[in-house]
């Protein structure tokens, strides 16, 4: 049965409230985390382990620039970043425990058996090779496999940060990231990711300007 027809969900608004307070808290909590974390990198912009640089990385040694950081120096972007990590966390953990105690997953994970025709079938339309988009639904394939793996990367983002943090004290996960250096390399990526999220969220977002008053109104009632 197609999400948007599944009775559970009768009477409920397309955006619930608390997905609507994470998804803002998460905007703010990720552009000043980002801020702050390349504040903290201009610290240390070599990747490799003791100050070497990896061929693969192009912008070692060239900082970002003044307007996209956060914090004016090292102890600034850390005390920034820190703190507000902590909101992230708590934010994420609210999150996932509405995602499964209210159902919402049931909607909004991607589920390979479910949603891969669908999303491979988006994709085609959005690259105006299939002239028809595949069968509405509460969100199609694409969508749920984009905002999916975002929670994966939170996950990632957040375990290879500890790592970073407390690379003594919680060694047995920095080992699993590589070491120091690798965990670094993991954040820095996530980073990219999120980056990368963003802007084609805008983009699509663009294209169906009416999920952005849902977002803030929650939409129509299922």
């Amino acid at each position: 049965m197609p999400a948007s027809r599944d009775p559970a969900f009768k009477g409920r608004r397309e955006q619930p409230l608390p997905i609507r307070i994470v998804h803002w808290c998460n905007a703010l909590f990720l552009l000043l985390m980002a801020g702050s974390g390349l504040q903290i990198l201009v610290a240390y912009p070599s990747l490799g382990p003791r100050g070497a640089q990896y061929r693969w990385y192009p912008f070692q040694g060239t900082p970002p620039p003044s307007w996209m950081r956060l914090g004016g120096w090292l102890g600034g972007g850390r005390q920034w970043h820190f703190a507000i990590a902590w909101f992230f966390v708590l934010n994420g953990i609210f999150y996932l425990a509405y995602f499964f105690l209210s159902d919402e997953w049931r909607r909004r994970m991607f589920r390979p058996w479910r949603d891969t025709s669908g999303a491979v079938a988006q994709f085609l339309y959005y690259l105006r090779i299939r002239k028809m988009p595949p069968p509405a639904d509460f969100y199609n394939g694409l969508q749920r496999l984009a905002y999916s793996s975002v929670i994966i990367f939170g996950l990632l983002m957040v375990l290879s940060g500890l790592a970073i943090y407390k690379p003594v004290q919680l060694h047995f996960l920095t080992l699993l990231f590589g070491g120091y250096d690798g965990a670094r390399v993991v954040h820095l990526a996530g980073l990219c990711l999120f980056a990368m999220f963003l802007v084609t969220h805008l983009v699509l977002v663009s294209m169906h300007p009416r999920e952005i008053v849902n977002m803030i109104t929650g939409g129509r009632r299922e």
